[in-house]
């Protein structure tokens, strides 16, 4: 079936994004017993696209695009019915600096098809942040599930071995049901500060190619100001990124 933004669900995603955080929560009632059809057609869409941008059939921008397609179409409505945000935030402790994360296993699901894809949760305190940083050979994508975030992204302009040069792409506020993506090739760079208390947000993230399997580049964007905006942002350590920017 050819991949197109049209073929991909938004009640899928919203499928996808309610099983992942049931698995999070441990509650096997909600994802006991075979898949359901819409979050099946959603994952078969969605390998399909992964093999297709590892085959080189899809481009990285484009494969960001239909991302940034499926979660625009998230219906939170539906999300927040099926995952008590509440029993979330009792059960998953957060970090005093940085943020907790946790892996989802959606093809342990009964029905699933196989995965070329990952998907985590990740949650911050109020003033701790997902810490700046860069990856390679990885197209990702956030939805904001509960709290207020202040999102920045950056293009990478150029690669060195002591720092990146970016230009400042995004800088706003993220609220439940907003979204962003990353690429290679655009927004490589994103850095997210809780606002709120109990801030989580669901992840996607797919190694394009394989080549290093998604790595990430710890960054210090508050670097050098070179001409038309651009930064000279030196690569940290995972360590020295947390106690800067975790919060």
């Amino acid at each position: 079936m050819p991949v197109t933004r049209r073929a991909l669900s938004g009640q899928a995603l919203a499928a996808l994004a309610t099983v992942g955080l049931a698995q999070l929560l441990g509650s096997r009632d909600v994802v006991a017993g075979p898949l359901r059809p819409a979050l099946g057609a959603w994952l078969r869409d969605l390998s399909e696209m992964t093999r297709a941008l590892r085959g080189r059939q899809l481009g990285e921008r484009e494969f960001q695009g239909l991302l940034d397609d499926l979660c625009a179409r998230v219906d939170l409505a539906d999300l927040y019915a099926a995952v008590d945000l509440d029993a979330l935030a009792a059960r998953v402790s957060l970090p005093d600096t940085g943020a907790r994360s946790v892996d989802v296993d959606l093809a342990a699901l009964a029905g699933a098809p196989r995965l070329g894809f990952g998907q985590r949760v990740f949650g911050c305190r109020r003033g701790r942040a997902i810490v700046p940083h860069g990856h390679e050979d990885l197209c990702t994508a956030f939805i904001v599930l509960a709290g207020r975030w202040r999102g920045r992204h950056y293009d990478r302009l150029e690669t060195q071995a002591a720092h990146y040069v970016l230009r400042p792409t995004i800088d706003r506020e993220f609220a439940p049901g907003d979204h962003s993506s990353v690429s290679d090739r655009r927004d490589n760079v994103h850095w997210f500060q809780a606002e709120t208390d109990g801030a989580f947000v669901f992840n996607v993230h797919v190694a394009c190619h394989g080549r290093s399997g998604g790595a990430r580049v710890y960054l210090d964007p508050d670097g050098e100001r070179l001409a038309g905006g651009a930064i000279r942002a030196p690569k940290l350590s995972h360590t020295a990124c947390v106690a800067k920017y975790g919060g």
